[in-house]
């Protein structure tokens, strides 16, 4: 086996049968990367811990029931491996907590640093006492049962050594796949091109590489709402916009705590901190809207010294935040200059603190701006929120943010812009 102080991830499996875990560790891209020395694993017998002439490592359930394994020579296999300090001990059970990429990615992390031991059951399962003395963590490879844990060890090891630098020739082979982005990874297709009449999509062909892009993304797209809509909840879907997606604040159009028609000022907490949101989230402008010209010179002001000259130099990640920023002094013109930049008009998402009839839930809109094929707009009030005129005017009316305090929902316009860029695209 490879040194485990020169390897990306250290693992151990403790198996009372070895040669089936041996036999797929030696094929294929997992045992090319334990060949070169990327991964460090070992297979354990857990027979060469049993106690008596028969090797025995498994009895009868007390009260009942099928065979289970036995504690002692568990233990023994599992301190074998290395000691508590030293170690991560996983147990594959249908009890466990569900497998999923992000959980995989956090093994990685554990793996690289100490050596993640794998305790395969069989039967009935493991002695509950070696469970509670040793046993980090349980997983569950999904809502079934197998006969032992031997294959959910090897799903475990497979998909943790793919995240391992080297172990997959092309790295974005690792981040294009199902689950890793959030999304489902989009179809493939190879040669021949023409399958019994059943021709590959002509895109792919062509040798447009920006048109072979959208095409996967868009399909990746179609494929996550059809077939796992439920992933779209974690998903940062601003890579599969066909256009851009866009902050509008606005300082008129929006209403006073008496319901009146307000005008309101700039403020430069909320430009540092929306312009940061946007620049973190891929939001290609923060537009801020104001009909007078003293406050448009204000905004430009507050960016310049960011951009330009000596702010620029002192902190240039600011300065990149900074640059989202442009003023205009109607909301009229904010989306008038979008649809000129994206050369299609852009799906306008109202935002407001008050419950309505005829909002809807952020959830649904995200799905929706995957399908619609437009830049997206999102507005927001200061302020007491935007004006009725701005929600008749919006594509939607995006549902308030709750925290589940009671109905308390009075937050800053930074508050609100970050928490619902995150939503829409955050990851990771």
């Amino acid at each position: 086996m490879s040194d485990p102080n020169r390897a990306g991830a250290a693992i151990s499996i403790v198996t009372a049968f070895p040669d089936l875990v041996r036999s797929y560790m030696s094929c294929g891209v997992l045992g090319r990367a334990v060949g070169l020395g990327k991964i460090d694993v070992s297979v354990i017998d857990v027979r060469d811990f049993a106690r008596g002439g028969y090797r025995q490592v498994d009895d009868y359930s007390f009260g009942g029931g099928g065979m289970v394994m036995m504690a002692g020579p568990m233990e023994d296999a599992v301190n074998s491996a290395a000691e508590k300090g030293g170690r991560y001990v996983l147990y594959p059970s249908p009890q466990g907590t569900p497998l999923h990429q992000e959980l995989v990615e956090d093994l990685r992390r554990i793996a690289g640093t100490k050596r993640l031991v794998i305790a395969c059951g069989r039967y009935e399962g493991i002695d509950e006492r070696f469970v509670q003395r040793n046993v980090d963590m349980e997983i569950s490879v999904g809502d079934f049962v197998l006969t032992g844990g031997e294959l959910p060890a090897l799903a475990i090891a497979d998909a943790i050594s793919r995240l391992v630098a080297g172990v997959v020739g092309r790295s974005e082979a690792v981040t294009d796949d199902s689950f890793y982005s959030g999304m489902l990874d989009h179809p493939h297709y190879t040669r021949p091109e023409d399958f019994d009449g059943d021709m590959a999509p002509r895109v792919l062909l062509e040798g447009d590489r920006s048109a072979v892009r959208r095409f996967r993304r868009r399909e990746s797209a179609e494929r996550t709402l059809s077939r796992r809509p439920d992933m779209i909840a974690r998903a940062g879907v601003m890579p599969w916009l066909e256009y851009g997606a866009y902050v509008l604040q606005l300082h008129h159009m929006v209403e006073d705590r008496n319901g009146n028609a307000s005008t309101t000022a700039i403020t430069g907490m909320d430009l540092h901190d929306i312009a940061r949101a946007c620049r973190t989230y891929g939001v290609k402008k923060y537009i801020v809207a104001t009909p007078f010209a003293q406050q448009r010179e204000l905004v430009k002001k507050v960016a310049s010294h960011w951009t330009v000259g000596y702010g620029a130099d002192f902190n240039p990640d600011r300065a990149s935040a900074m640059e989202t920023i442009k003023v205009v002094d109607s909301l009229g013109r904010a989306l008038e200059w979008i649809g000129r930049k994206e050369k299609k008009p852009p799906f306008t998402i109202a935002t407001t603190a008050r419950e309505r009839e005829d909002a809807t839930s952020w959830l649904t809109l995200k799905a929706r701006i995957l399908q619609i094929g437009r830049p997206v707009a999102f507005i927001f009030g200061t302020g007491s929120g935007l004006s009725e005129e701005v929600m008749s005017y919006s594509d939607a009316v995006m549902s308030p943010i709750s925290g589940g305090s009671g109905g308390y929902n009075h937050l800053s316009v930074r508050s609100a812009a970050g928490i619902i860029l995150d939503r829409f695209f955050g990851f990771r």
